[in-house]
């Protein structure tokens, strides 16, 4: 039985699909090309850990693809400095990567098993700015975390049919959310800016946020956030 030499699948994923796909962000590039994505891929699927598919995580959730994580991590412009919120930890690979390039990442997961299993996983690769959360992001309160709490990067790592508002309250004056939403299986993946902020001598201004079409995709959706079936006779 052959043995697959992780590293250098992760070198080819890197440079025959990742980068093919307009990545070129070098911080993006050298964070895909170490976090050992086999590690955070279900043990039945360790194997396609580089393939370029997504894999089942369980729940109907599933690991996007690297080519989408990709250019998920380019758009969102992580800084050093930056707190990041995620909705949907799923198998917590994303969140290793996310939390090498931010300063803190919260990640929201509905499913306590895939959240334990994903601590796990991160504990054991030494991600410490990375908590993860027990939480439907529809009913959770970000006050938990202290008044005011707000983010200067949102990753949602499923779809919606229609941005919630309520994500977009989470974000800091001039943040930024990457959400893909729309109809399976023609889905839009977009780059939200919050344009609403203030200065010392006036009141806060609010203004609409500003999308960026990124890209086409199709993802499973949140629970909660699929649209309503519609009847055709």
């Amino acid at each position: 039985m052959s043995t697959i030499d992780y590293a250098k699948a992760r070198e080819l994923m890197v440079e025959q699909q990742i980068r093919p796909w307009d990545v070129f962000d070098p911080r993006v590039l050298a964070v895909l090309a170490e976090v050992p994505r086999e590690d955070f891929v279900p043990a039945a699927h360790r194997t396609l850990a580089y393939a370029d598919i997504a894999l089942p995580l369980g729940h109907g959730e599933a690991m996007m693809k690297p080519v989408v994580e990709g250019r998920t991590l380019q758009a969102l412009e992580l800084s050093p400095g930056d707190d990041v919120l995620e909705i949907g930890t799923g198998s917590g690979f994303l969140a290793a990567c996310m939390g090498r390039l931010a300063r803190e990442v919260v990640s929201l997961e509905r499913h306590a098993d895939l959240a334990d299993a994903a601590r796990a996983r991160l504990a054991a690769h030494g991600a410490g700015n990375v908590n993860v959360i027990t939480a439907d992001a529809f009913s959770w309160d970000a006050s938990s975390l202290g008044s005011g709490r707000r983010f200067a990067a949102i990753c949602v790592t499923g779809a919606v049919s229609a941005i919630p508002p309520r994500f977009i309250e989470w974000l800091q004056p001039d943040g930024r959310m990457f959400i893909v939403r729309g109809r399976s299986p023609a889905m839009e993946a977009v780059l939200l800016r919050n344009q609403s902020g203030s200065n010392q001598t006036s009141a806060p201004r609010i203004e609409s946020p500003r999308l960026e079409s990124l890209f086409e995709t199709d993802l499973p959706y949140l629970a909660g956030a699929a649209p309503a079936p519609t009847f055709e006779l």
